[in-house]
């Protein structure tokens, strides 16, 4: 019967565009439904940002928060050290180094300063999370002004630097 060829076209048409509209609208139990690029999503949204470290020490960024630093500045001991923590900034990340490095730039002038492997109690036997130097000068130059700081280190062989802020203040 070609009755009302028009009219079944319409009809298929018009329900077509209903379903691609629904389709927008309403989850799919067959999955998710591409509609284009995926929206951009801020990489710190959902976890928690910590300011300060388990050692109450500021936090150093290594990599895309892969893993961080921690900075503890002892004036009355007159140590530097880092602890090399998780992505979370909360456990221990003992690494396979005897020494790390700190690049302080001041005065026009460049250092360095390495910070020898002293290994926590819960460090695996040749591995360090913590890293101290007793350079009195490395506690001196981290007070200058214009000081600016960045740990260097190695986990699991990939490279790592970081910015150390440090308070000038105090």
């Amino acid at each position: 019967m070609k009755r009302f060829p028009h009219l079944t076209t319409a009809l298929v048409a018009s329900l077509s565009i209903a379903m691609i509209g629904c389709a927008d609208n309403e989850p799919s139990s067959d999955g998710p439904i591409s509609t284009g690029p995926p929206a951009t999503v801020d990489s710190h949204e959902g976890h928690d940002h910590p300011t300060e470290g388990p050692h109450h020490g500021s936090l150093i960024e290594l990599g895309a928060e892969e893993y961080h630093g921690e900075f503890v500045h002892d004036e009355e001991a007159g140590t530097v050290t880092i602890y090399v923590l998780d992505s979370a900034a909360k456990a221990a990340v003992p690494i396979e180094a005897s020494e790390i490095t700190i690049n302080l730039k001041h005065d026009g002038k460049g250092e360095q300063f390495k910070l020898a492997a002293k290994p926590d109690s819960g460090d695996a036997e040749g591995k360090s999370s913590r890293f101290i130097s007793s350079d009195k000068e490395l506690g001196e130059d981290l007070h200058s002004e214009d000081a600016e700081a960045t740990l260097v280190l190695s986990i699991n062989g990939k490279s790592y630097r970081g910015k150390i802020a440090h308070d000038h203040a105090h």
